[in-house]
């Protein structure tokens, strides 16, 4: 015995869209079914009929009006799902009686309830994507306060791509992009906008958007698929199978990806380097800024990149108020020296260099200096870059914010062993264990990849030294 309850309110942050939905809508809207539906069942509760037999009788009765009237109601009735409703949610007293009724019927079953979004609060039924998740604001007026500040400040990863990707779309007409029921979290919802031939949201179906995805890759389309990074753990199977088996060039945009904050366990972006670099083909990146976000857009949608082509960035706001720079190609698997150092190196993988950059400031004035390696790519790896660093240093620290089971910290570990060099190594990222909710900065402060985590490795690993020195001078 199951009950299955259906919450619908045609709503996920947008709009819902579909054949589910238009299905859906269809039962709700069908003023004949739910009339006929509502007189059976007050005719069936005033005859002087055994419970049992009237539950049998309604539900024969029901089963033929539903057939008779909807032309799409067997979906749930081809399942072995008796399906109940649909009803008014809001209305509680009948809610609680119907969940009474069907606690006695064996068998699966669902009940579908009909209700509003933001039910309530009037602003937030007016809205009802905005007041997703507002953040605060006045109840009385609606007011959401934002911060204001009197200098530009950097934009939010996900607007750089919403942006740049139209400034691609106008040079490039092959390209496409999809989102599976993200266009505003994701911020296609900007290429909807101006280009809606060529920009789709497909609804809750990630492994969908990625068989698309490649369906239009083989047909010489350069399509960008933005899925969230917890989220593409969906369709990992479509990845394997539709996309890399095939190496065709799809460009995974992997939104929110490391350590979400508030949205918690069930949203942090802990994985994808892991699962995406084990896969042939693929090509794994990360950028440290807007400019880089900017340039692995471009760099993907050659005609000269040839594989399916991941770009994984964070939430929330990059480092760069003036970000809208001019294009230029990234050699796929080659990182950037940001400066040289001693003793030290911090080799960076996306937008956590920047925590790294800010740790090596503050080392500086102890007298530590590390050396800075900006290595954009987890897969494949720039060995010229990594051959240097471990020809240099005895010390080495990888930074990302994924977990450190089999990342890009273990990526350079496999490296080191193959090609047998020795160094003291340590890996800082997402530790091996379920991190809770929090904001970014606590939680990263609590993994030990911010600023401050990586200072302190640092004088960690450099202790001996530092005394050695001292005896010595």
């Amino acid at each position: 015995d199951m009950l299955i309850i259906l919450n619908d309110n045609c709503m996920s942050i947008d709009p819902n869209v579909g054949a589910l939905k238009e299905y859906l809508t269809d039962i709700t809207t069908s003023p004949t079914y739910n009339k006929v539906k509502d007189d059976v069942w007050k005719i069936l509760g005033k005859l002087p009929l055994g419970a049992n037999f009237t539950r049998e009788m309604a539900s024969k009765i029901e089963h033929s009006i539903k057939g008779f009237i909807s032309k799409s109601s067997n979906l749930f009735e081809s399942l072995k799902l008796r399906y109940f409703g649909p009803i008014d949610g809001h209305n509680i007293t009948k809610l609680i009686d119907t969940l009474k009724d069907l606690k006695d019927i064996p068998g699966p079953k669902l009940l579908h309830i009909i209700t509003v979004k933001g039910k309530g609060y009037a602003l937030a039924e007016k809205d009802q994507t905005v007041w997703h998740a507002p953040g605060l604001f006045d109840k009385i007026t609606g007011e959401i306060y934002k911060k204001k500040y009197e200098l530009p400040q950097p934009p939010k990863y996900q607007d750089v791509f919403g942006h740049t990707i139209i400034e691609l779309a106008e040079k490039n007409e092959k390209i496409f992009g999809i989102t599976p029921a993200m266009p505003s979290g994701s911020s296609l919802k900007y290429m909807m906008e101006k280009m809606p031939d060529r920009a789709f949201d497909v609804g809750i179906c990630e492994q969908h958007s990625v068989t698309l995805s490649a369906g239009m890759a083989t047909q010489g389309m350069r399509v960008y698929c933005n899925i969230y990074s917890s989220f593409m753990q969906r369709s990992y199977d479509q990845v394997v199978h539709d996309v890399a088996i095939q190496n065709l060039p799809v460009i995974f945009c992997l939104d929110r990806a490391g350590l979400v904050g508030e949205d918690g366990p069930t949203h942090h972006g802990a994985y994808d380097i892991s699962f995406m670099r084990c896969i042939p083909n693929m090509i794994v990146s990360a950028p440290m800024n807007e400019s880089e976000l900017r340039n692995l857009m471009y760099t993907a949608q050659l005609e000269s990149t040839t594989s399916p082509f991941v770009i994984r960035y964070p939430r929330g706001e990059g480092v760069m108020p003036e970000w809208r720079t001019p294009f230029e190609e990234i050699k796929i698997g080659k990182g950037r020296k940001i400066k040289d150092g001693r003793d030290i190196a911090i080799l960076s993988f996306g937008h956590p260099g920047n925590f790294a950059a800010a740790a090596i400031r503050e080392l500086r004035t102890e007298g530590i200096d590390p050396g800075h390696y900006d290595m954009r790519f987890a897969k494949p790896l720039d060995e010229e870059l990594l051959h240097e660093v471990f020809k240099k240093y005895s010390r080495v620290i990888t930074v990302e914010d994924g977990t450190v089971s089999g990342g890009f910290g273990s990526a350079v570990l496999e490296f080191m062993a193959a090609n047998n060099y020795s160094a003291k190594f340590r890996i800082l990222g997402i530790p091996d264990r379920i991190v809770e909710h929090g904001s970014q900065k606590d939680l990263q402060r609590e993994c030990g990849y911010d600023a401050k985590g990586i200072a302190e490795t640092a004088r960690e690993m450099m202790k001996d030294l530092v005394y050695v020195s001292n005896l010595l001078g």
